[in-house]
């Protein structure tokens, strides 16, 4: 392990040694004074209406021995009582915070996976983790902790791991810039360019252009991953000269390509040509996205030297995360599909084609997809198609932007006996607890400030 000392973080923060030892090591580090561990180093981070440095008494008396503060006015009389800490104050600590984990980057000489894309970044990333993990002792992002204060604390676990996977997420331009820049990923990852967040960037372009930042964190003589298939990161490879870019799909001409797709409810299986050496793959757990995901872990666990075999049997060990199409039955014989963490217009679609492979009733439970801006109506519409193509046999809806789906979906040939729509989740459940038997399959999906997890609750 990396120690970092007091002593480091001042010169690396330009900070002041308020009060305490400078040669204490901080080893662990925590936001947050409820979940707070002996010996942790906390950091007082600062939002437009919180100041988490107020805390540090709370932190002190959980047994933190380093607090890094900031706006905040120390009682020394009141930290006495605390043996072998130290306080320091910064003028921003976010900043610090990234300065800390670039610091704590710059120590290892490891690979460092960084993904990023408009949907499937977590579940991507965990089965990437899976692969690495056949070779490597893996750190990865817990959860979707990719953001500004996310990404650095995932850094500063690193100890004697030998491997970094992480996620990149953003809202506007220039966010995967300060990402990439604090991770210095090794090998990048772009999945596909999608509608997330449109209604900030205000095209797929600009959407584009946002996740390209992240090749400017990449190490030199790096390599990029991409989704070939995805159409406008297709288009960009076709003019690249810059980059060394490895390339996975299933339609388009890519290095890795899967062939002979068998698709079933609760897993897929294809074939892979690699130096003219072909090989059975098994993803086990349904929809063609996750062939996607599985492709991508190939990529990389090729490009970092993991055995082939090992790479298929890391695929085949990948756990999904929970409330990411995370599917259970329950005691009538129905099977739910739980999408409710998030919803953009590519999810959707992707959760509606697993919902069509399905055998039994079709029942599909959809809800708002959020900060689309002036692309919100059509989207929506776009998912009233989904529907209609993926032969869902009953639509329900809740929220104001979903009546554009059901609205739609009516339009071009769904039946309107067949259609919902509400305005409450209790009569969402009311209306699923009338009509569900044994057999069904029910997709559950909306952004996840819907609380669409509390109609997942109510069905089990």
């Amino acid at each position: 392990m990396k120690d970092i000392k007091v002593k480091d973080i001042l010169k690396i923060c330009n900070g002041k040694l308020l009060y305490g030892n400078e040669n204490i090591i901080c080893e662990d580090f925590s936001k947050d004074t409820r979940t707070i561990n002996k010996n942790d180093t906390y950091i007082g981070i600062k939002g437009e209406k919180f100041n988490g440095s107020l805390f540090y008494e709370q932190a002190l008396e959980k047994g933190a021995n380093v607090c890094i503060l900031q706006d905040v006015e120390i009682d020394i009389n009141k930290i006495k009582k605390y043996e072998n800490i130290a306080i320091i104050e910064v003028k921003d600590t976010i900043k610090a915070l990234q300065q800390i984990a670039s610091y704590k980057r710059s120590l290892y000489n490891i690979p460092v996976i960084a993904i990023t894309g408009s949907v499937g970044k977590t579940s991507t990333k965990d089965i990437i983790a899976s692969v690495m993990s056949e070779k490597y002792d893996v750190l990865k992002t817990e959860g979707n902790l990719n953001n500004h204060i996310g990404l650095p604390l995932t850094i500063l676990k690193l100890k004697e791991h030998n491997a970094l996977v992480v996620e990149m997420g953003m809202s506007a331009l220039g966010e995967i810039r300060t990402l990439t820049n604090i991770a210095k990923p090794t090998k990048c990852v772009i999945i596909n360019i999608g509608t997330s967040h449109i209604g900030e960037l205000g095209s797929r372009e600009n959407i584009l252009k946002a996740k390209l930042e992240i090749l400017e964190g990449m190490k030199e003589n790096g390599t990029l991953i991409i989704n070939n298939d995805n159409d406008l990161l297709h288009k960009w490879n076709e003019k690249n000269n810059t980059y060394k870019v490895k390339t996975y799909g299933i339609e388009n001409k890519s290095d890795i390509i899967a062939q002979n797709i068998e698709l079933y409810e609760n897993e897929s299986k294809y074939l892979v040509d690699i130096n003219n050496n072909k090989y059975n793959v098994e993803v086990l757990i349904g929809g063609k996205h996750f062939i996607y995901n599985s492709l991508c872990a190939m990529c990389v666990g090729i490009e970092i030297g993991i055995e082939i075999e090992k790479i298929i049997d890391g695929i085949a060990k990948f756990e999904l995360t929970k409330n990411r199409m995370d599917v259970q039955k329950n005691s009538n014989n129905v099977t739910i599909i739980n999408g409710t963490y998030n919803a953009s217009y590519d999810s959707m679609k992707s959760s509606l084609e697993y919902l069509k492979n399905l055998k039994g009733r079709k029942i599909a439970v959809l809800g708002d997809m959020l900060e689309l801006g002036e692309y919100s109506k059509k989207l929506h519409e776009d998912v009233g198609i989904e529907a209609k193509n993926n032969n869902v046999d009953i639509l329900i809806v809740c929220g104001k932007e979903a009546k554009n789906i059901s609205q739609k979906a009516i339009e071009i040939g769904i039946k309107k006996e067949n259609v919902f729509e509400y305005d409450y989740k209790q009569d969402v459940i009311s209306k699923l607890k009338e009509i569900m038997k044994n057999g069904d399959n029910i997709l559950v999906k909306a952004s996840h400030s819907m609380k669409f997890d509390e109609i997942v609750n109510a069905i089990l």
